[in-house]
């Protein structure tokens, strides 16, 4: 089965920034934990204010979804979960499913 990279789009409240970062800086450990290899958050810099991307990659969709499914009970993902919820860091986000060509 070939390789999936998720492709995240966030829309960011500017005004939470460090609280997104943190979000991130989380979520990197807890993708490579659960089976993935996070390439990192990409945060606003020039441009739009409210703007963020993320990207990881699963050996293949069935081992993303497993991630998926077991990021809804792993304490610390439901953890992050409600964070982003409680500081509102996050206004809405975009999945994309990309194929990688990775060297």
């Amino acid at each position: 089965m070939p390789q999936v990279t998720v492709h995240l789009r966030y829309e960011i409240d500017p005004d939470k920034l460090e609280e997104f970062t943190h979000y991130g800086r989380e979520w990197i450990r807890l993708v490579d934990k659960l089976g993935g290899t996070h390439h990192g958050y990409f945060l606003p810099s020039e441009g739009d204010s409210d703007e963020a991307f993320a990207l990881f990659t699963f050996p293949s969709l069935a081992e993303y979804e497993a991630y998926r499914t077991a990021s809804f009970s792993d304490p610390e993902c439901v953890a992050m979960f409600d964070y982003a919820r409680e500081t509102g860091c996050i206004r809405r986000y975009e999945r994309r499913f990309l194929a990688p060509v990775l060297s």
